[in-house]
Order: C-alpha cells, then sequence, then structure tokens
C-alpha cells in the first residue's frame, strides 16, 4: 500500500466526479442507477478525506450544461441531491463538517435551495471538513457573474484580489488537485479561474468506482510532483 506524506497533503481537492451514466450502462441499469452509486461515492470519499486530513473537498455534480439532459434524468438527480442534504444535515453538524456551494441557486426549485440553505445555517461554525457542493455551476458563467456585479458596484479598476471577492469560491482557496474520473482529458467549464496552479489527475476508472485507494493514488501522484509556481 502506498504511504503517503502528511506534511505534503493538499489541502483542497476537487473532483469532476464524471461516468456515473457509463457505470451504469455496463451493468445493464437505468443511469439513475449510475447516480445512485454516484452518490455512495461522494459519502465514501467525504469519510476518507476526514481520515487524510484534507481540509476541502470540492465535488462538480450539477454543470450549468446538464439541464440540457433529459427532465426525467435532472429530475432524478435534484432529487438525490435534496436526499443528500437532508440526510446529512444532522450528521454534518456532528462530525463539524461545513457545507458550502458554488453555483447559481436562483435556478433550482425553492425546496432544494431550502436544504441548502439550512444545511449551510446548521454547519456554518464547523472547524472540520468542508464540502464544497458545485451546483448548477460553470466557470464562465461564474466569471460573467463576477463581472457584472463588479459593474454594477462601479470599479473602475481591480487587482487579482478584487476580482477573486466575486467568485462563487471567495471564502475558499484554489484547489491544490482536481481529480477528473472516467478517462475523460478536459476540465469542461469547471473552476477555470481557480485552476490556474492547480494539479490536474485523470484516472480512466469510473466515478462510483472511485474510492479510497483511488485517492490515495491521485495523492500520491500529486505528492511526487514538483509545484513551482512559476518559481525556478
Amino acid at each position: 500500500m502506498l504511504e503517503l506524506n502528511k506534511e505534503k497533503m493538499p489541502n483542497h481537492v476537487a473532483f469532476i466526479i464524471d461516468g456515473n451514466g457509463r457505470w451504469a450502462k455496463l451493468r445493464n441499469k437505468q443511469r439513475t442507477e449510475g447516480h445512485k452509486a454516484g452518490v455512495e461515492a461522494v459519502k465514501n470519499i467525504i469519510d476518507v478525506a476526514k481520515e487524510l486530513g484534507i481540509k476541502i473537498c470540492s465535488f462538480f455534480v450539477f454543470s450549468t450544461e446538464n439541464w440540457k439532459r433529459p427532465k426525467s434524468e435532472v429530475d432524478a438527480i435534484m432529487k438525490m441531491l435534496k436526499d443528500f442534504l437532508k440526510s446529512n444535515k444532522n450528521k454534518y453538524e456532528k462530525e463539524n463538517i461545513k457545507l458550502t456551494t458554488m453555483g447559481n441557486l436562483q435556478q433550482l426549485d425553492n425546496d432544494i435551495v431550502k436544504e441548502i440553505l439550512e444545511i449551510k445555517e446548521k454547519t456554518k461554525n464547523n472547524k472540520g471538513l468542508i464540502v464544497n457542493i458545485c451546483i448548477n455551476y460553470g466557470g464562465r458563467s461564474e466569471i460573467i457573474n463576477a463581472v457584472n456585479n463588479i459593474i454594477k458596484d462601479k470599479l473602475t479598476e481591480v487587482d487579482e484580489n478584487t476580482f477573486n471577492n466575486y467568485l462563487f469560491s471567495s471564502q475558499i482557496p484554489d484547489p491544490d488537485l482536481i481529480i477528473r474520473t472516467s478517462g475523460e482529458y478536459r476540465l469542461s467549464n469547471f473552476m477555470l479561474w481557480q485552476c490556474a496552479y492547480s494539479e490536474l489527475y485523470f484516472t480512466k476508472i469510473l466515478w462510483p468506482d472511485f474510492g479510497r485507494d483511488e485517492l490515495i493514488d491521485a495523492i500520491y501522484d500529486y505528492q511526487n510532483r514538483e509545484r513551482r509556481f512559476g518559481k525556478v
């Protein structure tokens, strides 16, 4: 088993959780069954992240482009999200987990927004692992949203720090490591501003099969890279 260096753990790991549908297809199941398995994988990774001492986990669960999927699939994903939030409200409060979100919540149904606001309120003072759910999120729309708010505030000049304050991610540091499952080699409009110096890790493993060992493999790979941030 790979031995991780506790002194070089990534602070913030972000996941592009891809492959639920293909996982289901390989097993002759409905796509919704793949999404259910994907939710269980998220829960498992959260437990592993706590164990390893990771501070922040971001999960790209629904993009601005995912609205183009069949309505039945979108409805199923939204119900699973609602159930996930509802069932983990008390658990996160007890386990000192803080839930945050990135994305435009205005397009979501009121009952989902209600659950999001309740769990965020309930866990806002927790100091342990931050679970950051990216829902109705897109990197380009986030940047456009920031620009429009800067215009609204009548700022005539901004620097990187000021611009960062207008992003959905303003309260959390950029990801050290971005992991994408399922064998695709692209970011798919995820954290385009924040990924400037993130280490990228791609695996062919489908998200529902991504567990403790796979996360350790990814972190081990990360720990054996040299991060120079433009320096020699």
